[in-house]
């Protein structure tokens, strides 16, 4: 019955796409057929082999010792401020951002990432029928993140029709920051953390081909990497760090007031109406859950974790997954749904990036918002609608 439900899910989902694409006629069957095998068998792969455990068991102990090397740093400013077994979010989760952030930094100093980044968007582009531009972007933003990585296409950005740059900004929003792997990790088992990076990484060439589908010339098809200012390795190592601090303020800022929110938008609800605002969503999502492989006795608070995390972002709805028991299927699929950036309020994050290097396409990028967020939410219903077929 799983298996039914899921390929009908993913009929759905497609069909979604289909309906909204700009252009049918210009759809590319056969690069979606083969990306939606291949997210099949690296979702096979990943989840059910040995060779998966093995490869996501070294991915996961590498961040491990990488938050270690962290903690010791957030231990020698803050460990006062921590009592013994004690758990504090801000310190055990996102202070160690700004140690992978600058090791990120290390890595771009020595061209080490831009040269994985690039070959890697290369051989996808083979795969994917589409640009250079946008397979090097899709990497490119798994890894430095959805705003970082417009930095790295800037000289381009001014000269895109508006079709290319939705699926730069696609792909930018229906993936995560290599920066906050490590925290996803803290909050949901790694396996399912690393396996949606891979998914959605194809999810959003699967996607924008059916919404947002184009022919890109070789004479359009130039990807010319901008490169960084000459900058001292302690210049750039500075740079990061702080960078990394920042943007652990402003998740640690934002959850504060979206938890808070939450909070008293549920107050309100359960005072008139006798249930909670999340429990509402819950009822609303409930179908695509179903669709996702998630069985119907838990289809409704699974739906509420999916729902806070569109209208708030995935940290708090990670948060509100680890209070609620869900069989282990279900825990799987809703998880990798939650590892991407597709929430309202990455639209203003995207469009002030973008509109940060080039007003005019910032503008663009804020005219297509609900489009775009539309399709990230595709490809995270997507990957979770796979790994309810696999898991």
């Amino acid at each position: 019955m799983k298996y039914i439900i899921g390929i009908f899910g993913l009929i759905v989902v497609l069909g979604l796409a289909w309906i909204t694409s700009t252009d049918k006629k210009k759809v590319k069957y056969r690069p979606i057929v083969i990306m939606v095998i291949l997210q099949f068998i690296l979702g096979f792969i990943l989840l059910n082999t040995g060779v998966g455990s093995i490869l996501v068991g070294g991915i996961a102990n590498g961040f491990q010792l990488l938050l270690k090397c962290a903690g010791e740093g957030v231990n020698f400013v803050f460990g006062g401020l921590v009592n013994a077994n004690q758990f504090t979010f801000f310190i055990g989760v996102l202070l160690p951002i700004v140690f992978i952030s600058a090791l990120i930094g290390i890595l771009q100093h020595f061209k080490i990432l831009p040269f994985i980044i690039k070959y890697i968007g290369l051989g996808l582009s083979k795969i994917n029928g589409m640009g250079k531009l946008e397979s090097y972007n899709g990497v490119a933003a798994a890894i430095l993140g959805q705003s970082e990585v417009f930095i790295s296409v800037k000289k381009e950005l001014g000269l895109l029709p508006e079709h290319r740059l939705y699926t730069l900004c696609a792909s930018a929003m229906s993936t995560v920051s290599m920066s906050i792997v490590g925290s996803y990790m803290v909050l949901i088992k790694p396996r399912y953390v690393v396996t949606a990076l891979v998914l959605n990484l194809f999810g959003g060439f699967i996607i924008s081909s059916i919404i947002n589908p184009y022919t890109v010339t070789d004479e359009e098809d130039i990807l010319v990497i901008q490169e960084e200012k000459k900058q001292s390795f302690f210049e750039v190592l500075g740079e990061y760090i702080m960078d990394g601090f920042k943007v652990a303020v402003i998740v640690g800022a934002m959850l504060i007031g979206f938890v808070a929110i939450i909070a008293m938008i549920n107050m309100i609800f359960k005072g008139i109406f006798g249930i909670s605002f999340q429990n509402l969503l819950g009822y609303i999502f409930s179908p695509f859950a179903i669709l996702m492989g998630v069985p119907f006795s838990e289809s409704i608070p699974a739906a509420s974790i999916m729902a806070t995390k569109l209208v708030s972002n995935e940290f708090v709805a990670m948060t509100s997954l680890a209070t609620i028991h869900l069989t282990t299927r279900t825990t799987a699929i809703v998880s990798v749904f939650l590892v991407s950036f597709a929430n309202f309020s990455s639209i203003g994050i995207i469009s002030g990036a973008v509109k940060g290097l080039n007003e005019k396409q910032g503008n663009v990028v804020a005219r297509f918002g609900l489009k775009l967020l539309f399709g990230a939410t595709l490809v995270s219903i997507l990957t979770a609608t796979v790994v309810g077929l696999i898991v």
